[in-house]
């Protein structure tokens, strides 16, 4: 007699390829073998693959944390395309197998990730049947809910017995889960968690797959701005459904709702003149952001991985130019797209009681809004914006713009002949390298067809005041919860599904210690090409810029806070067989990042952080003096 853990798991996997996945993840273990046998058939090459097993890419890791942080970068990386600047599509869900246990809560980091960023993300957890459940059984624990609200949706599912309605039903369910990862039903795509109970046996016998059948699958149309208009169904699925004239009525139908609400807020701007806008563009507000700047001649201050940084309007010395009287003193009114989290001058700005602030949010139900002071909430940007009908004063943005080339101007001179420099060429070797260098310096080789994933802390801070871009590279980042973990199995999902393109890491010494586990690919796995940049300060350097590195703090702040760690980042890469470069002054920088070759190769870059604090307080006072 067939398993009926065996038939259950080989229907789910041809449901979810019908629903439009193509990767998995799976972190192995016993009580999700029926799974792994399944996706190992499906990952099978064209003429092996029995009859009946759909199609799909799979991925195996033995860290269940660094495999789930793999499936998210997956599944950024699948709304882009070969080449280009913005999203060419809507994410696609992947999967993330794991079996009962411990193993199932190490995914929690990455699914925290993927709901505050909105990333689709299916993880299934296997789990021991209702019957083992509170009895001291090995690995059982309560998985159920385990994610609590971090999830779009959560189900568990008990243990198939073979009943002839079962295959229908688990269809079903990968209908719910899929719909609920992409925001079809909601506008808020996210992680989506099914628990999946299995009994012995969990391993195949010589039964064959079942026929494929479309019994139980849905197409789940999405009327919302924004958002994919369905599931991702394969042709044979999407057929039965024609979506088209409900998302154009509905397309209609907001963009009144948006102009009738934005009209009181367009007939003062009207009479005014012309109000002193910007555009605050946080992290994945997307090219919108920089159309609607150029539109309206407003100052773009856009983070690095908002999608949106590049062009004439975009003000890279942003963040320092918003403490001026004369520029972000005048700002009356600031437009918000995507989820801006970089920069307290921003937060500022948005809080001031003088300043209308317009939050542009198209999906999900909350918006950014951090200083609880967001005075309108869209779901699109209004036609008459869009449009370019409500310009700012005349010579508004070339103020901004001749002020940014002088900051720009004193920041290198800053970096290239401070004290730091100063040091490195009274020695023998070249200047030393700094943070903002060396992020000068990525943003320098990065060209517009290339992915630069950055991780949190001061590498994306760096980034965010040296990068001047006309068209930039797609910048990703991990700005859900900003956490530092995960970040090097992130961009290797994203080198996955994006392997026309170079990509590229840029990451602090502990970032890269707290995932360097996702360096490990077994012989089996499909190969990467992916370079990883490493600001290795040998320690947090972030905390001296906040309140706890100044001098009166000085006496706790080295072993609480700045970390030092010793490691030996070459062994590390030796130990997994990784290509190790370390460069030690800024001559070496660029033949070092110019041609990273095939592979995975970590480039580790000695940064000095002893005057990490001083030398942003001189850059601040040199921009000022501009």
């Amino acid at each position: 007699m067939s398993s009926p853990a065996v038939a259950a798991a080989r229907v789910l996997v041809q449901a979810f390829a019908a629903l439009g996945v193509q990767d998995v993840v799976l972190a192995p273990g016993s009580r999700s073998a029926p799974l792994a046998y399944a996706l190992a058939d499906a990952a099978a090459p064209d003429g092996e693959r029995p009859e009946g097993a759909p199609a799909l890419r799979l991925h195996v890791r033995v860290d269940e944390r660094s495999a789930t942080f793999l499936a998210l970068g997956l599944a950024r990386g699948s709304a882009y395309g070969d080449t280009g600047e913005g999203p060419t599509s809507a994410a696609r869900p992947v999967l993330m197998v794991t079996t009962s246990g411990t193993a199932a809560a190490n995914a929690h980091p990455a699914v925290l990730e993927a709901h505050h960023s909105g990333v689709p993300l299916v993880v299934v957890t296997a789990d021991r049947p209702h019957e083992l459940r509170g009895t001291g059984a090995n690995q059982t624990t309560e998985q159920a809910g385990l994610f609590g609200g971090a999830v779009r949706l959560a189900l568990d599912v008990p243990a198939p017995v073979g009943l002839p309605d079962e295959p229908r039903d688990l269809r079903r369910l990968a209908t719910r889960a899929v719909a609920a990862a992409t925001g079809a039903r909601t506008g808020d795509p996210g992680p989506v968690h099914l628990n999946l109970a299995f009994r012995d046996p969990l391993v195949p016998d010589d039964e064959p797959w079942p026929a494929a059948a479309a019994t139980g699958l849905a197409v789940v149309p999405g009327p919302v701005v924004g958002v994919p208009t369905s599931t991702g169904a394969t042709p044979a699925v999407t057929a039965r459904v024609t979506e088209r004239a409900t998302e154009r009525a509905t397309e209609r139908a907001t963009e009144r709702a948006a102009e009738r609400t934005h009209e009181r807020l367009a007939d003062r701007s009207s009479r005014r003149g012309g109000v002193p806008t910007v555009v605050v563009a946080g992290d994945g507000a997307g090219p919108a952001a920089r159309r609607l700047a150029e539109a309206n001649a407003w100052p773009l201050l856009a983070e690095p991985s908002s999608g949106a940084r590049g062009g004439p309007c975009a003000i890279a010395a942003y963040r320092l130019l918003l403490a001026r009287e004369d520029l972000g003193g005048r700002v009356r009114r600031v437009v918000v797209l995507g989820r801006p989290t970089l920069s307290r001058p921003v937060q500022r700005l948005l809080a001031r009681e003088d300043v209308e602030v317009l939050v542009v949010a198209p999906r999900g139900a909350d918006w950014p809004d951090a200083s609880r002071s967001a005075d309108q909430v869209l779901t699109e940007v209004p036609a008459r914006m869009r449009h370019g009908r409500t310009a700012g004063p005349a010579g508004w943005l070339e103020d901004w713009r001749a002020a940014d080339a002088r900051a720009a101007a004193a920041i290198d001179d800053v970096l290239d002949h401070g004290p730091e420099a100063a040091r490195g060429r009274r020695s023998r070797t070249g200047a030393r390298v700094t943070g903002p260098v060396l992020a000068r310096v990525v943003a320098a080789v990065s060209e517009p067809d290339d992915v630069l994933v950055v991780g949190s802390s001061n590498p994306v801070r760096d980034l965010d005041l040296v990068a001047r871009w006309d068209r930039p590279p797609l910048v990703l980042a991990n700005r859900g919860l900003a956490g530092i973990d995960g970040t090097i199995a992130t961009a290797t999902g994203v080198a996955l599904a994006l392997p026309r393109r170079r990509v590229r890491a840029l990451v602090g010494d502990l970032t890269f210690l707290h995932d360097v586990g996702a360096l490990l690919r077994g012989p089996l796995e499909s190969p990467v090409d992916l370079q990883v940049v490493v600001a290795n300060d040998d320690g947090g350097s972030i905390f001296a810029t906040l309140e706890h590195g100044e001098p009166a703090r000085a006496h706790v702040f080295e072993r609480v806070f700045a970390t030092p760690h010793g490691a030996d980042l070459a062994a590390l890469c030796a130990g997994y067989g990784v290509r190790h470069t370390r460069v030690v002054d800024a001559d070496g920088l660029l033949p070092a990042l110019a041609a990273p070759g095939t592979g995975v190769s970590v480039v580790e870059v000695r940064v000095d952080r002893t005057g990490r604090r001083a030398q942003g307080e001189r850059i601040t006072a040199a921009v000022a003096a501009g």
